[in-house]
């Protein structure tokens, strides 16, 4: 593999500095860098951060590739930046077994656009009845470290206290996507004011909140590490915020749409902004992004969401819930978190590429940008802005919330192990 020479990029936002990358690793970070035959990108100031890892993508394949494949889910994240994904288990089949894992985490090796890790069910079928095969997708060849039965909580206390304390044994963490299911019968938005208007049935808080406080308290009790998966409201901020003073080993996570839309939207029946959770009121916006800017909530995660067009251009009680978000990510971030001084690109770095990295185990990801270091990389003109256009999208579903907004930085050049996989904003 021959070598590259990135010039002039601020790493991390600082100073400008020249990167050179020989074969799968980054040789060196310096200034006036050379090297006789290297492949020289004129980075320009661009911002060269380490490649992103997403905690929370649904790829859909096995069994809805009319949504998205491994194939289109991996362009799309390289689209985006990101270098590794996690996989959510709620295909079809159901990804509970050994089996099904190691069939996810080979297509994403095959092809190539960016690591592939897939999430294993926490129970068998997501239906909370009984534990799925935890320790076989452990040791199999996908090596599986989290759990989820995302798009289903797991609301029996018995059943999750024992998925903490069968990860436990091994390092894991069980993701719990909180949604106490009596609380959320019918429910089709955030329960509020809008909601009462509108004649929808509510989607309240509490029902987040007190699987959230539930959960801590388990985790805290058998000593196991607890994930929270797209937390969307202020109250369950402070949760989190207090579990953490407490010494509770719980990490929880947020969206990009969750950072920047709100419930008003939904007042145009628009099926795009129908979401699991709902999209919540400006309060919960703002309380998100100062949880994320203090590190209370730990990272961004895309949830990345897609669905063909005939499930969701229909009426707004029968369309699916979910958007895609590997390809305008970064950018929502930093129009919410940057621009409003919440982070710098340091803290973006922190919480969309190390900090999930950390969580997930996946290593090689989320390293610094220095010598020796595996050189997965992005490249971002944040100077940039224009249009969202979903017709470019890599994925094969376009249920985005942003279709002509204006949303700033565009991610230019990703690098897997010094190869390509996206450069001047196409793939390779």
């Amino acid at each position: 593999m021959s070598k590259i020479l990135i010039r002039g990029a601020r790493v991390l936002g600082g100073e400008p500095q020249d990167v050179l990358i020989d074969g799968e690793v980054v040789e060196a970070v310096g200034s006036g860098l050379s090297a006789e035959g290297a492949e020289v990108v004129e980075a320009d100031g661009k911002v060269l951060l380490p490649g992103l890892v997403d905690l929370h993508t649904h790829l859909r394949e096995p069994g809805r590739e009319d949504s998205e494949t491994v194939l289109t889910g991996t362009r799309a994240a390289a689209s985006g930046g990101f270098t590794a994904v996690f996989a959510m288990a709620n295909t079809f089949p159901v990804a509970d077994t050994a089996g099904v894992v190691e069939q996810v985490w080979r297509l994403g090796r095959e092809h190539g656009y960016c690591d592939v890790q897939p999430i294993g069910a926490v129970t068998v079928g997501l239906e909370g009845r009984k534990l799925a095969e935890l320790g076989a997708m452990h040791e199999s060849a996908a090596g599986v470290t989290v759990f989820s039965d995302d798009g289903k909580c797991v609301d029996d206390a018995v059943m999750m206290r024992r998925a903490l304390e069968y990860v436990k044994a091994f390092g894991g963490v069980v993701a719990q996507h909180a949604q106490e299911p009596r609380l959320t019968e019918g429910a089709q938005m955030n329960e509020g004011v809008v909601s009462a208007e509108l004649g929808l049935g509510g989607w309240p808080a509490v029902a987040e909140e007190s699987i959230i406080a539930r959960d801590v308290l388990l985790a805290e009790h058998v000593g196991s590490r607890v994930h929270i998966c797209h937390l969307s409201t202020a109250g369950s901020v402070e949760i989190v915020r207090w579990a953490k003073s407490r010494g509770i080993d719980v990490t929880a996570e947020v969206t990009p749409h969750h950072l920047l839309l709100t419930d008003e939207l939904v007042r145009s029946y628009d099926p795009v902004y129908k979401v699991n959770p709902p999209l919540r009121t400006e309060r919960d916006v703002h309380a998100l992004r100062e949880a994320l800017a203090d590190g209370t909530i730990d990272i961004v995660a895309t949830d990345h969401a897609p669905h063909p067009h005939e499930d969701k251009d229909c009426e707004w009680a029968a369309a699916a819930m979910g958007m895609v978000g590997l390809e305008t990510a970064l950018s929502v971030v930093q129009e919410t978190m940057v621009e409003t001084g919440l982070l710098d690109w340091a803290g973006v770095a922190d919480r969309m590429s190390s900090t999930p990295a950390r969580i997930g185990r996946a290593g090689g990801h989320g390293r610094p940008v220095s010598a020796g270091e595996p050189a997965n990389l992005t490249l971002v003109d944040t100077a940039y802005r224009g249009s969202v256009d979903p017709a470019g999208f890599a994925s094969r579903s376009r249920n985005t919330p942003y279709a002509g907004r204006e949303l700033p930085g565009r991610v230019t050049h990703t690098w897997l192990r010094g190869k390509a996989t996206l450069v001047d904003g196409k793939l390779t």
